[in-house]
C-alpha cells in the first residue's frame, strides 16, 4: 500500500493546478457513474428475478424482452462512460477522445433501436434516427481517418471496443 501511495504522489506532483482539478473531477465522475451502474444493475436484477418468479414465459413477451435489453444496453453505455473517464484519468489525458464519444453515441442509438416500438413510431422518427446513425458513423470514420493520416493510430487498427462489448479497443 505504501508503494502505491508513493507512486501516486510521484505521478501527482508534476501536474499543474488545472490538471489536478481534471483528475479529481474525472475520479469523482467515475465514482458517481459507478453508483449509477450498481443501482441500475440491482434494479435490472430485481426485475428479472420477479419475472422468473412470475413465470419464465413472461421473459419471452416482446415488450418485456425489449425492456430488459434496453436496460442492459443502458448499463453497457454507463460502463463505457465510466471506462472512458477512468482511462482519461489514468493516462493523464486532458480530454476524452472524440472516437469514444462517437462510439458511445452509436451505442445509445443502438439502444434506442432496440427499445423502439415500430408500431408506435413514425417513419420520420425512424428516418431521423437512421440519419443520426449514418452521421455519427461518418464522423467516427473521419476522426479515425484523420488520426491515421496524422500519424495517430494505424488505419488498420481495430475499431474501438465499447467496454468489453465489441471485442477490440482502439487506444
Amino acid at each position: 500500500m505504501k508503494m502505491e501511495w508513493e507512486e501516486l504522489k510521484r505521478q501527482w506532483s508534476p501536474l499543474g493546478v488545472y490538471d489536478k482539478f481534471e483528475q479529481v473531477v474525472a475520479l469523482a465522475l467515475t465514482f458517481l457513474i459507478s453508483v449509477i451502474i450498481v443501482v441500475a444493475l440491482v434494479e435490472l436484477t430485481k426485475e428479472i428475478v420477479l419475472l422468473v418468479i412470475r413465470g419464465a414465459s413472461d421473459l419471452l413477451e416482446y415488450k418485456i424482452f425489449q425492456s430488459i435489453f434496453g436496460q442492459i444496453m443502458t448499463l453497457l453505455i454507463a460502463l463505457e462512460f465510466k471506462h472512458s473517464i477512468l482511462k482519461m484519468a489514468q493516462r493523464g489525458e486532458s480530454i476524452i477522445q472524440a472516437k469514444t464519444v462517437f462510439l458511445i453515441a452509436l451505442m445509445a442509438l443502438a439502444r434506442k433501436f432496440i427499445i423502439l416500438d415500430i408500431q408506435e413510431t413514425s417513419a420520420g422518427t425512424i428516418a431521423a434516427l437512421a440519419a443520426a446513425v449514418l452521421t455519427l458513423s461518418a464522423g467516427y470514420w473521419l476522426v479515425r481517418e484523420r488520426g491515421a493520416s496524422t500519424g495517430g493510430e494505424p488505419k488498420s487498427a481495430p475499431l474501438a471496443k465499447v467496454g468489453s462489448i465489441a471485442g477490440s479497443r482502439d487506444g
